[in-house]
C-alpha cells in the first residue's frame, strides 16, 4: 500500500498506528485497524485486569500492541506481565519514564514506543532503548503539551538522523486524513500515529452523543484543561493538560480549577452524564482534527482513504 521503514519493521502494509487510547481503542478496534494493514493497539489506559484480558480476547488472533500510562503502570507493574504474557508486537509507553520497564519488555520480544512531547523526552526515551519513538503535538487528543507537531517531528527527526538513524520516529497530533499522513513523511517521519480519526470509527468502545459532539464541533472548539483530570480524580502530573470540546461545563469551570477540586456535586454531575452520554456536560475528549472528522466510518475505511489521499498528495509534489 505504501512502504516506509515503519511498514517494513512491523511487517504491515500502511505506516499508521492506531493510538492506544483508553477506554476507545479495544479489542475490536485494534484488530480492525491491524486488518486493515496498519498496527492497533489497545488501550490499557489506567489499568484494569479484567477489562485487559477482555479486550485481548475481542482482538482475536490479530497482531496488536498494547498501550500504558507510563506513570500509571508503575503502580500496577503486573498488568505489564499480562500484557507481555499476550506476545503483542510491540508496547507502547506515554507519559512517564520508560526505563523501569525496558528490560523486561525487551527480554519477552516486543518492541518498545515511547511517545514524548519534547525533545528532551525523546532523547531520554532512545537512550533508554526505545525502538520506535512517536512524537506528539499539542494538536493531539486526549494528554499532552505545548509543542505543535509541525515543528516537532522534524526537530526529533533530526536528532534521530545524528545520533540514532536505526530509530523509527512516528508523527501525532491533529493527523486525520492522507493529507496529514503525506506532511509528517516530508517531516522526516516514518509514519503516523492516528487517535482522533479512529476515535470516530465505527469499532471504537465511544457513546454515538460523543461521536456526534465531535462531527459536529470544529478544531475551535477544542480545548486544552485539567477539569475533567479532576472531575476523574486522575492525579495526572502539573506538566500535561488533556484536549477536549468544549461545552458548558468547561465554561463554567475552566479557569476554576481550585474551586472544581472542592465541588464534590459538580464532579458527580459530570460523571454520571458521562456515564449517560450527554455531551453538555461530559466533555468529548478528541483533538483539533475534530474538524476533519465528519462522519463514523469503520478503520478499513479510514485506513484506505488515508492511503489513498497521501499516495496523491506525495506524486502531486515529487
Amino acid at each position: 500500500m505504501l512502504k516506509t521503514r515503519l511498514t517494513e519493521k512491523l511487517n504491515i502494509d500502511a505506516p499508521i498506528l492506531l493510538a492506544p487510547m483508553a477506554f476507545a481503542s479495544g479489542g475490536a478496534l485494534a484488530s480492525a485497524v491491524t486488518q486493515a494493514g496498519g498496527l492497533g493497539f489497545i488501550g490499557g489506559g489506567y489499568g484494569d485486569k479484567d477489562w485487559l484480558e477482555q479486550e485481548f480476547t475481542a482482538a482475536g488472533n490479530a497482531m496488536v500492541g498494547c498501550g500504558f500510562i507510563t506513570w500509571s503502570l508503575a503502580n500496577q507493574p503486573e498488568l505489564l506481565t499480562q500484557a507481555l504474557e499476550r506476545s503483542p508486537k510491540a508496547i507502547f509507553l506515554s507519559f512517564g519514564d520508560p526505563e523501569l520497564f525496558v528490560e523486561q519488555i525487551k527480554q519477552a520480544g516486543a518492541l518498545l514506543i515511547c511517545q514524548v512531547q519534547t525533545l528532551r523526552d525523546a532523547k531520554h526515551a532512545i537512550d533508554a532503548g526505545a525502538d520506535i519513538i512517536v512524537a506528539q503535538g499539542a494538536e493531539a487528543g486526549g494528554h499532552g503539551e505545548k509543542r505543535a507537531t509541525f515543528t516537532l517531528v522534524p526537530e526529533v527527526a533530526d536528532y534521530i538522523a545524528k545520533t540514532a538513524p536505526d530509530v523509527l520516529l512516528v508523527a501525532a497530533g491533529g493527523i486525520a486524513d492522507g493529507r496529514g499522513l503525506a506532511a509528517s513523511l516530508m517531516l522526516g517521519a516514518d509514519g503516523v500515529l492516528v487517535g482522533s480519526r479512529f476515535w470516530a470509527a465505527s469499532e471504537a468502545l465511544v457513546h454515538p452523543n460523543m461521536w456526534q459532539a465531535a462531527i459536529d464541533a470544529t478544531g475551535d472548539d477544542t480545548l486544552r484543561s485539567k477539569i475533567v483530570d479532576i472531575v476523574r480524580s486522575r492525579d495526572w502530573p502539573d506538566r500535561y493538560t488533556i484536549n477536549l470540546v468544549e461545552n458548558d461545563f468547561s465554561k463554567d469551570w475552566h479557569g476554576r480549577e481550585s474551586a472544581l477540586k472542592t465541588d464534590k456535586v459538580a464532579q458527580q454531575t459530570w460523571n454520571d452524564a458521562l456515564s449517560a452520554g450527554n455531551t453538555a456536560i461530559a466533555n468529548t475528549f478528541v483533538g483539533e482534527a475534530t474538524g476533519l472528522i465528519h462522519d463514523v466510518k469503520p478503520a478499513w475505511e479510514i485506513i484506505d482513504m488515508m492511503v489513498s489521499q497521501a499516495k496523491i498528495c506525495l506524486r502531486s509534489y515529487s
